[in-house]
């Protein structure tokens, strides 16, 4: 089923009490036994009124920390993939919000279909990337940074960190050596809430993005094979230089 991201916006029906002074209708006749207010026809003083929602608010995303701008890019890009027939499974998107310190929960999994927040988890950067925030980035080859951009998940395997998943780069010169850096979805015992709690930050990866060791399989088995993962920044170079949001229609 493919999706479109102007369609990802639904209305919700919220009930407005307003007054409905202006809008009585009454009927009258010979007799007053005929006679019919409008508090008969409609409920007293009340009409119904529908408020666009959009999905980011109807999932509290915004309470929940994501980027309005990290989503909203996310989504445009979303798009284009699809159309370009590089997305198989359109059902879920994957969001790394690097706007956030390591010291939040900035991976977020969405069903695009069921319109819910699958997981909100710990994820971390590469090493040279930064310390408690991620301030640079990298495509190169033993960088230890972490590549912004958009992805498409992979397959699964069993390598030096266990139950692991391949990403590949969509974005030419920005993330592209992705599969040749061995960047991969794993678990790691170094992200957790305890480090956290002792030094204010979690450890950090060779450019992979790692999560916790106790969600890392459920995880990995709701987004592979196929789906988008996005990672954000406010970073001026990959502004720059993306063509993936260049080239996209603003919403």
């Amino acid at each position: 089923m493919k999706l479109k991201w102007k369609k990802l916006i639904k209305p919700f029906i919220f009930v407005v009490t307003t007054s409905l002074s202006a809008f009585l209708i009454t009927t009258i006749t010979t007799t007053e036994k005929n006679t019919v207010s409008a508090r008969q026809l409609m409920p007293a003083d009340s009409m119904l009124m529908t408020v666009p929602v959009s999905l980011y608010e109807q999932l509290g995303l915004d309470s929940a920390g994501l980027s309005r701008d990290a989503f909203d890019n996310a989504m445009r890009g979303y798009e284009q993939l699809e159309e370009k027939g590089r997305i198989k499974n359109p059902d879920i998107i994957s969001i790394i919000d690097y706007s956030l310190p390591s010291s939040r929960k900035r991976l977020f999994v969405i069903d695009l279909k069921n319109k819910l927040l699958l997981f909100n988890t710990l994820v971390s950067h590469g090493r040279n990337s930064g310390t408690l925030n991620a301030n640079t980035f990298s495509n190169a080859m033993n960088s230890y940074k972490s590549s912004l951009g958009f992805f498409i998940t992979g397959d699964t395997y069993i390598g030096e960190h266990g139950y692991s998943l391949r990403l590949q780069g969509e974005e030419a010169g920005i993330n592209d050596n992705a599969l040749s850096r061995g960047i991969v979805m794993h678990s790691a015992a170094y992200v957790n809430d305890n480090l956290i709690k002792s030094q204010g930050y979690i450890g950090r990866s060779l450019g992979c993005p790692a999560i916790p060791e106790k969600l890392h399989r459920k995880v990995i088995e709701r987004i592979r094979n196929g789906t988008c993962l996005f990672s954000y920044s406010p970073d001026k170079y990959y502004s720059l230089h993306t063509k993936m949001l260049k080239d996209s229609i603003d919403i």
